[in-house]
Parts: structure tokens; C-alpha cells; sequence
């Protein structure tokens, strides 16, 4: 793309579903989004658009209206990742940690329905053959929300803010790989139980420190 998306195109991308990048616009709109190499039309009825890799970073990377400049960056290396800031009004899967996590509320457990469905479909549409057992090119720019969506959609209950009572994923150094934590061997047997059903691997580690077993999950390629 040689310029930035205009106002409108901007707003087209800014509402496309959260985990598909399905897009809702005007033909035109849609088309300018395609040329600039943003956006895809899907080859099958009922042919709707869908974000490209590059329309999800453009989405991802801009900064929101009235933010203020970033801080200079600071050394984490020694500071384990957080969770996400809490609900925006945008779905996001569960990592364990959100101070809000709530009870299985019917809204909730639509919303997630919903998105997992979304990621399966994104599967369909974006792996070389169309399979929907292993996954795709977002997880992998995605690993710690994939990962966190396919536990909470199968039912899987996140950690609260203390993180004693249920899962938390959260990033590693190592490429294309998660860390799951638990409160115990059954959550994390649990979990990577339904983690390889979604087309993950997993395996059970010792923190060398703490002796405290955690996952360590990669999405699967074949």
C-alpha cells in the first residue's frame, strides 16, 4: 500500500469482526481495501471481505484517537507479561488475571461461541487446504489470545486476579509457544487435553525455580 487508509476505510477496518477480520462496508470501500492489499474477497458465496495479514496490522497498529505518545520503552526481561487491560467493549478471550472475569453468564458464553466458530471458519478460509483441525496464520500472530480462546470455548474457567483457581496464559521467549498455568496436574492435564484437540501440542514442564509444573503449547503445523 502506497498511502494510509482514508477516514472512512479506516473506520471500515477499525469495525471488522475482532477474530475473523470480517469486514461490513460499501462496495467501494470494500474494493479500495482489496486494491491496496488490505482486505480479500472470499472466492466462496456469500463472498464477503475479510481482512489480509497487513489490514489486521494496520488495525492493530494505530494508535487509537487521543492517544497519547508511547513512554520510552522499558527493560521486561525479568518481569513475567500481564494480562490485557480490562474489557474495552471488544471481545478478547480470557488469559487469566482480568480482575472481572464473572460467572458463565448466557451473554458471555454466546460471545464466545460465537468467536470460536469465527476462528474455525478463519481456518477454513485461510489454511493452504481448507482444514479447520490445526491452526492458522492469525493464531500464530496470536498465540496467547488463540490459545486463551480455545480453552474458554471449550468451557475451560480463567484465573481471577490472585491466579489460584483456574488457567493463565500467557507469553514465552521461545517462538510460536505458550505458557499455561494451573492450580493443579488435573487443570493442566485438562487443559492440554482440549488444547491438542484445537491442534495445539502440549507438554507438561518444571519451572526450574519454583518446581511449579506449567504447559508449554505450540500450534501444530500438519
Amino acid at each position: 500500500m502506497t498511502r494510509p487508509p482514508t477516514a472512512a476505510q479506516r473506520r471500515v477496518i477499525d469495525a471488522a469482526e475482532p477474530v475473523t477480520g470480517r469486514l461490513r462496508g460499501t462496495a467501494t470501500q470494500l474494493a479500495a481495501l482489496v486494491r491496496h492489499g488490505l482486505a480479500f474477497r472470499h472466492p466462496r458465496p456469500p463472498h464477503d471481505h475479510f481482512l489480509t495479514p497487513a489490514g489486521h496490522r494496520t488495525r492493530e497498529d494505530a494508535p487509537a484517537p487521543g492517544a497519547t505518545p508511547a513512554a520510552a520503552p522499558q527493560d521486561t526481561s525479568r518481569v513475567a507479561p500481564e494480562p490485557p487491560p480490562a474489557d474495552n467493549g471488544v471481545f478478547a478471550a480470557r488469559v487469566g488475571g482480568e480482575e472481572d472475569t464473572g460467572q458463565a453468564a448466557p451473554s458471555r458464553a454466546r460471545e464466545v461461541h460465537s468467536a470460536w466458530q469465527g476462528l474455525l471458519e478463519l481456518r477454513r478460509m485461510t489454511n493452504p487446504d481448507g482444514g479447520t483441525d490445526r491452526p492458522c496464520g492469525w493464531e500464530r500472530a496470536h498465540l496467547v489470545r488463540a490459545a486463551a480462546l480455545a480453552l474458554e470455548a471449550a468451557g475451560h474457567r480463567p484465573a481471577g486476579p490472585r491466579g489460584a483457581d483456574g488457567y493463565r496464559v500467557r507469553a514465552t521467549p521461545q517462538p510460536e509457544a505458550v505458557a499455561v498455568h494451573g492450580p493443579d496436574d488435573a487443570t493442566l492435564r485438562a487443559c492440554a487435553a482440549t488444547l491438542e484437540t484445537a491442534g495445539w501440542q502440549a507438554g507438561e514442564h518444571t519451572d526450574p525455580r519454583t518446581r511449579a509444573r506449567y504447559l508449554l503449547a505450540s500450534p501444530r503445523r500438519v
